[in-house]
């Protein structure tokens, strides 16, 4: 827990009025009071409370999802176990809460969860306004647009006069207008706050195209019903919309847990590039190959002594986290490949093979 001083200017409310003897004119004396406000770190309620509440999707197959067995899985759910792994150095220390688009950053802001993992993109007035940091980003993503195989539409120009399926309250629906309306087409949103009536909506042809980000639409098609024709029975057009940077979010001004949060997702992308598996951790940390592994996984090299970033965490919380979840190519492979999101020749491939993933250093 820490103390943060604020100066308050209580101007209107701690006036003094002043009568001249010389007159009746008041003037207003400034009077300028101290106030203690105390701030909670979230790192050490987390701590404290022994549970890292996580907000996620429940029906986002490869990124969210509540399974049959009452158990939630996904790319954005292992982020979540990593990030308990790294704190609590128990990666099943997770309450999850499933949030809709429209209710994920008030959920955030009012304290409701401590993390929003949630497919959710990065701009500058969600930046701005919201009161969050956005970490770095796990997934880079792009908005694109999934229509029947048989409706003829080969391309956005294509489609005017279309209604359009779109989640309301998401960038999604911001860029659906910008594009038809920079184009000159014409369109009807038909929108949802939620992907289950969405779906449905489509399914029944009661609109044409059905527009969200690239990985989502991979997610949605692949487990098309056969009632309704199966993945076959669609096709996803060509045309990326915009660019979708997902990342996990934290509150404004939260700098300790934010950095743990953070650095954690540095860690898993620096144990991919160094090798560095949920299957080889521990062998890596008891004899690691060089310093900067020493460094990464919170063990001395070569009888010195453990880098310690002070981050309010065990030394060993990116080992924790590895050893939970795997490496960032690890919970790709596991969760995004079987969804047909291949790396190979992406943004979401490492540095060294042309992509955008990439870790600062750990020193």
């Amino acid at each position: 827990m820490k103390n943060f001083k604020f100066l308050f200017l209580l101007i209107s409310i701690m006036s003094l009025a002043i009568v001249s003897a010389c007159g009746s004119e008041a003037e207003t004396v400034e009077v300028i009071k101290e106030v203690e406000v105390t701030k909670t770190s979230t790192l050490e309620t987390v701590k404290n409370r022994g549970t890292l509440k996580c907000g996620v999707n429940d029906n986002l197959t490869g990124f969210g999802v509540l399974t049959a067995a009452g158990t939630f899985e996904g790319f954005d759910v292992d982020y979540c176990k990593a990030v308990a792994a790294a704190i609590l150095g128990d990666a099943s220390k997770v309450e999850y809460v499933p949030l809709t688009a429209s209710a994920r950053f008030e959920a955030l802001g009012s304290g409701e969860i401590d993390l929003l993992i949630r497919n959710t993109t990065w701009t500058a007035s969600r930046d701005r306004d919201l009161a969050n940091d956005f970490t770095a980003t796990t997934f880079y993503d792009g908005q694109g647009m999934m229509v029947y195989a048989d409706s003829g539409y080969q391309t956005i120009e294509d489609m005017d006069g279309a209604t359009v399926c779109v989640l309301q309250g998401t960038t999604t629906e911001l860029n659906l207008d910008d594009r038809f309306t920079s184009a000159g087409l014409n369109y009807t949103p038909l929108t949802f706050e939620t992907n289950d009536p969405l779906q449905a909506a489509f399914e029944e042809k009661r609109c044409d195209g059905w527009t969200t980000d690239k990985s989502g639409l991979a997610s949605k098609r692949a487990e098309f019903p056969d009632s309704a024709g199966g993945p076959a029975a669609l096709t996803v057009l060509a045309e990326t919309l915009s660019k979708e940077p997902l990342g996990p979010l934290t509150r404004d001004n939260d700098s300790e847990f934010y950095d743990v949060v953070q650095w954690v997702v540095f860690g898993l992308i620096q144990a991919e590039e160094s090798g560095i598996t949920s299957g080889n951790v521990a062998a890596m940390a008891a004899n690691p190959s060089d310093p900067g592994m020493a460094r990464l996984l919170g063990v001395p090299f070569s009888g010195g002594e453990v880098a310690d970033f002070q981050f309010g965490v065990d030394p060993k919380f990116i080992q924790n986290a590895i050893a939970a979840v795997g490496n960032y190519g690890e919970i790709y492979e596991r969760h995004l490949t079987p969804l047909g999101l291949t790396r190979s020749g992406s943004l979401n491939a490492q540095w060294t093979d042309g992509g955008l993933i990439y870790a600062p250093p750990f020193r």
